[in-house]
């Protein structure tokens, strides 16, 4: 089995693709002629899915991993305050997304939707850097006893 951390940089670098791939995805949706088009099914869908990633993701590491490690490592506790705060505002903008691809409410304005991606990205690949850089070690020191491995790839284990 991969260490805990090895397994918790895996995920962020899934995720870290699937939100690039979507951005991508949403990207080649706005021009001139699509400024007012609505998003197709498909990148809807993809984007649904991924807030529901990241939105399990952080719910395990919320309620299982960190209370672990907040134990193990009270040192630790303003570092895991401030993941927590971050998976508080990454809510508020999985939340805009899906408001905006609401039905009824898919964007009229394609740019909106980018927009929030963007913001979305540059909150998680610092929040999953930080993440990475601050708690590995102390991850690796709790085994597995403290985690499952919906905690970090939800839907799917881990590939290690």
């Amino acid at each position: 089995m991969a260490a805990l951390s090895d397994q918790l940089i895996h995920v962020h670098q899934a995720l870290r693709e699937r939100l690039a791939a979507l951005r991508q995805e949403a990207v080649g949706d706005v021009g001139p002629a699509a400024a007012t088009a609505a998003l197709p099914e498909d990148l809807l869908s993809h984007c649904l899915s991924f807030c529901a990633a990241i939105h399990a993701h952080h719910s395990g590491e919320d309620g299982q991993l960190l209370p672990a490690l907040r134990a193990a490592a009270p040192e630790l506790a303003p570092v895991i305050d401030n993941l927590i705060e971050d998976h508080d505002l990454v809510a508020g903008i999985l939340r805009r997304i899906r408001e905006l691809l609401a039905p009824g409410q898919a964007p009229s304005a394609p740019g909106s939707l980018v927009r929030e991606l963007d913001g979305l990205t540059a909150i998680l690949e610092s929040h999953f850097s930080y993440e990475e850089r601050r708690i590995a070690q102390a991850l690796d020191l709790l085994g597995p006893q403290a985690w499952t491995a919906d905690v970090f790839a939800p839907g799917q284990p881990p590939s290690v």
